[in-house]
């Protein structure tokens, strides 16, 4: 049974709205102390295209910015590895010095043990976060080509008044052409602390929000970004309290009734390498829940939200099941934690296999 009307004979499965960073990782060393990183490409929105491209074998686009020097280059020769389109980058002219725009850098330690992964972007006046309306050829990309499902988030729509102002017209006009909208809430404080914290992105997820089709989050990004209030959840996930979750989506679609989906991973931090993982969905009525996964081994736990997104999508795109889609989306957010980087590595093989070694149940 469909539970999404997605369009057919496009020439795009998805399309990514979103920046595009370079990750410097020093492994498990420290970033304050390290002499060595490893370069990786990387960003909440486009991490979902290169694995619909790379693990799914859909046809993915991204809708960023790039600088034109070595920098730019770089992150661009990473994305050609990915195999997602590059027709829509858009370029800014480098300045000599990276003053009008640069390539934003997102430094990322693994964590080990009882310290937990740390994050420490340097993004300031990024080209991406200067993308505004008009800057893309919209009716060409939705009207000419066609897409079938269209990917943005929160951060995204967190780094500047012009990029959130884009968000809400580039999902205008996909959903006026049929394409289906999602939106990973994926809530940053550090993002907001200079322009309005959290009543800023509270205020600006909700209107971003009338334009979805299918909201994606956890539990404290639909609490901060989004205000709806989710309790009751045991701290191990022994007992995920589905009752919370069915008060937090009934809610959601309440004030939100073009949500068709909602989706939301859950994760207990034992430590930076063991977490307990899983998620739950609903849609038509009805709450879907992966089966736990108590004692995942994390070998780089970035990216684990997007492995989900990416996972639960393609069943969506597959027209599998409800059920069918927060298992994939759950199996695959897993795999994507037991590689280094921002981005899946993974095979739809494997990401078989790890659904068929799980069960899962139906909440109703």
């Amino acid at each position: 049974m469909s539970i999404l009307n997605i369009r057919s004979e496009c020439l795009w499965d998805l399309v990514s709205l979103g920046e595009v960073m370079l990750r410097l990782d020093p492994g498990f060393e420290r970033i304050r102390t390290t002499r060595h990183f490893q370069v990786w490409e990387g960003g909440g929105e486009y991490n979902v295209a290169r694995a619909l491209r790379r693990c799914f074998g859909k046809r993915t686009a991204v809708l960023t910015a790039s600088v034109d020097n070595e920098v730019g280059h770089l992150l661009e020769d990473l994305m050609l590895q990915g195999g997602v389109d590059l027709r829509y980058v858009k370029w800014f002219p480098f300045d000599g010095i990276g003053k009008a725009a640069r390539v934003g850098l997102n430094f990322t330690e693994k964590g080990y043990g009882i310290r937990p992964a740390l994050g420490c972007s340097d993004r300031g006046h990024s080209a991406a976060s200067q993308l505004k309306p008009g800057d893309f050829d919209l009716d060409e990309l939705f009207e000419k080509e066609g897409v079938r499902w269209l990917h943005s988030g929160g951060i995204f729509a967190a780094l500047s008044p012009s990029t959130a102002a884009l968000t809400m017209e580039v999902m205008g006009v996909a959903r006026a052409n049929g394409t289906i909208v999602s939106y990973d809430l994926n809530f940053r404080p550090s993002l907001w602390k200079s322009h309005g914290g959290i009543e800023r992105a509270m205020g600006l997820n909700r209107e971003i929000a009338k334009y979805v089709d299918v909201m994606i989050g956890n539990e404290e990004d639909f609490t901060a970004g989004l205000g709806l209030q989710v309790a009751g959840i045991d701290e191990n996930l022994t007992d995920l309290s589905p009752e919370s979750f069915q008060r937090m989506m009934h809610e959601a679609i309440a004030q939100f009734p073009n949500f068709k989906v909602v989706a939301t991973t859950l994760r207990n931090a034992r430590t930076a390498c063991v977490n307990d993982w899983s998620a739950i969905l609903y849609a038509d009525g009805s709450f879907y829940q992966a089966m736990v996964r108590g004692g995942l081994e994390i070998y780089d736990r970035v990216g684990g939200g997007d492995g989900f997104a990416s996972g639960m999508i393609y069943a969506l795109l597959q027209d599998m099941s409800p059920q069918d889609a927060v298992d994939y989306g759950a199996a695959h957010g897993a795999l994507a934690m037991t590689t280094p980087g921002d981005t899946s590595m993974s095979t739809l093989k494997e990401v078989e296999a790890a659904v068929k070694s799980s069960s899962a149940r139906v909440i109703r």
